[in-house]
């Protein structure tokens, strides 16, 4: 990674005295935007600016940079380098110190001092102030840049709130999907235990209907029949014995 592939990075920051102020009013708030420079992919560009009367420049080639480099003692790759130096940028501890006293008004010059983190090294920039159109046109520039940073936010913002509905319109039509569902199933599932339970009701009144129709049920004992003649045979009979009486004429 190179400082042309860097995306502009912007910032506010509250100025500061190196000394006793020259004037009593308080120091004014800056925006500055680091940038890669446009004729020079491994130059950088600062410009920080008050809006009023201080607008201040610097830009460093590859071999100031590589001399800054020296200086802090950062080791590893020039990817690396390039990585601190804009993770200490874009972290809270960034100063603006300003210098002197201009015929212009305001501060001859400015340090701006970045650091990444309590404890590791500082790094500083100094810049030049510009006067008359040069200052306008780096306060153009600055606005129109920062503008532009707005509208891609504001692009994205709007990408993904855009995603985020239309995804919430998707969970919502797969929640009322599943309610759909959900009633189908029940409905399916209370019709087979309908039909389960008339299905019981049914053999149990089939069993009974047979139970009651069985031939088991309608076998009834032979009821004993009172005086029945029965035929005697003839070699049983018994012969009748007695006298037989004459009419005799006296």
């Amino acid at each position: 990674m190179s400082f042309g592939e860097l995306q502009p990075i912007f910032g506010r920051v509250v100025g500061e005295w190196s000394t006793s102020p020259p004037q009593t009013s308080p120091a004014p708030p800056f925006l500055y935007q680091v940038h890669g420079n446009e004729n020079d992919d491994s130059a950088l560009r600062i410009i920080a600016t008050d809006f009023q009367s201080n607008t201040f420049q610097v830009i460093k080639s590859s071999q100031q940079l590589e001399d800054l480099r020296d200086d802090i003692g950062i080791g590893g790759s020039w990817s690396d380098f390039v990585d601190y130096v804009t993770a200490s940028l874009r972290s809270g501890d960034v100063k603006l110190i300003m210098e002197g006293s201009s015929e212009s008004g305001g501060a001859t010059y400015a340090k701006l001092i970045a650091q990444k983190a309590k404890g590791m090294p500082r790094i500083s920039f100094s810049l030049g102030k510009l006067v008359h159109g040069a200052a306008g046109e780096a306060m153009a520039e600055l606005s129109l840049e920062l503008y532009k940073e707005f509208k891609d936010v504001q692009s994205s913002l709007t990408e993904e709130q855009e995603s985020k509905c239309q995804l919430t319109k998707t969970v919502a039509a797969e929640k009322e999907k599943n309610v759909t569902l959900q009633k189908q199933l029940d409905m399916v599932l209370y019709s087979r235990k309908s039909q389960k339970i008339n299905d019981r009701e049914n053999s149990d009144s089939t069993s009974n209907m047979v139970s009651q129709d069985s031939p088991d049920k309608h076998i009834t004992e032979p009821s004993p029949r009172k005086g029945a003649n029965r035929v005697v045979p003839a070699f049983r009979r018994s012969k009748v014995r007695g006298a037989i009486l004459n009419d005799t004429e006296e």
